[in-house]
C-alpha cells in the first residue's frame, strides 16, 4: 500500500473517528472503502469521475483486488 495524506475539516476528521470508533474499523479502511467506492461507480456522469478509466485501470474493486492477500 501507499500512504497519501489527505486534510479534512475538524468536523468531518471528528465524524470519521465517530464511525470508526461505532463500526470498529480503522480511520483509514474507511477512507479505503469510501474512496473505492467512488472509483467504481458506473459511469453515470452522477459522480465526481465521469471519464472513462484510464488505460491499464481495470476499475476492479477494492476488494478484487485484495482477494487471496495474505493466504497462503
Amino acid at each position: 500500500m501507499h500512504r497519501t495524506t489527505v486534510y479534512l475539516p475538524e468536523e468531518m476528521k471528528a465524524r470519521l473517528a465517530a464511525e470508526a470508533e461505532r463500526r470498529g474499523l480503522s480511520e483509514a479502511e474507511i477512507i479505503r472503502r469510501a474512496v473505492d467506492k467512488e472509483l467504481t461507480r458506473r459511469m453515470t456522469g452522477a459522480g465526481i469521475i465521469t471519464d472513462p478509466l484510464p488505460e491499464g485501470v481495470s476499475g476492479r474493486t477494492l476488494e478484487e483486488h485484495l482477494k487471496g492477500f495474505g493466504e497462503d
